[in-house]
């Protein structure tokens, strides 16, 4: 049973998003405040968080900063502000997920499954292990990337990157030169069948900055319009 923990200062939301959750099978603690929600991440055992940024005590953005100064836990963020610069803010402080209000009880639940999901241990492999290492060591131009260290560099420079971030980038690295499609990215990467358009181009949009580059003046990532984006060395 996944235990969530459920931020949210309104007691007439809060408690309608804890009989949601519970109705789907989930083990829920609650607080109404920022300070209250790091005591409860403090005491552990929690496989998510959902985190509403309109806190009395704390500004949202802070705690989640907290919260990731304290736990890796997965923290979707439950937000009225759907600009994308501040979207792009709350991924690099370390949401693994965000919905923006008014949002309904069934998308709060495939959410949360798809980032309790993501968060899972791998299943042990049946029968012996393989003898080569699949993860090795990705190079694309100056790109320096290694999936097992979970590490990016830039001209050694090193990437700081969100979770979702580096699985994108390793992504398209590993299929470097070749269109890949948001078909792909939904199955490989996200591993769930729909999300918001806006979610895969906040990520690129994320990326490209941290490359240093613009839509408009690509280096790394090229978007083939219609078709999806690639991976490539800057000539």
């Amino acid at each position: 049973m996944p235990r969530v923990l459920v931020v949210e200062d309104d007691p007439s939301i809060r408690t309608s998003l804890i009989e949601i959750l519970t109705e789907h099978g989930h083990s829920v603690r609650s607080a109404g405040d920022g300070f209250g929600a790091l005591r409860e991440v403090t005491q552990g055992g929690l496989d998510a968080v959902v985190l509403d940024l309109g806190l009395p005590d704390l500004d949202g953005g802070d705690a989640l900063r907290m919260i990731r100064g304290i736990s890796g836990v997965p923290v979707v963020v439950a937000t009225a502000r759907d600009d994308e610069r501040e979207i792009i803010k709350l991924l690099n402080a370390g949401a693994d997920d965000y919905l923006v209000k008014p949002f309904s009880g069934g998308q709060l639940v495939a959410r949360l499954s798809a980032v309790l999901r993501r968060s899972a241990p791998p299943a042990p492999a049946a029968g012996p292990l393989p003898q080569a290492d699949p993860a090795g060591p990705l190079t694309v131009g100056e790109l320096a990337i290694d999936p097992r260290a979970r590490t990016a560099h830039l001209a050694g420079r090193e990437l700081s990157l969100t979770r979702r971030e580096f699985d994108l980038l390793a992504f398209l690295a590993r299929h470097a030169g070749t269109v890949v499609s948001r078909r792909q990215l939904l199955a490989d990467v996200w591993r769930e069948a729909y999300i918001e358009d806006q979610t895969i181009d906040v990520h690129v949009s994320a990326l490209r900055r941290k490359l240093g580059e613009r839509a408009a003046a690509p280096r790394y990532l090229r978007t083939v319009r219609g078709v999806g984006i690639k991976l490539v060395a800057p000539h």
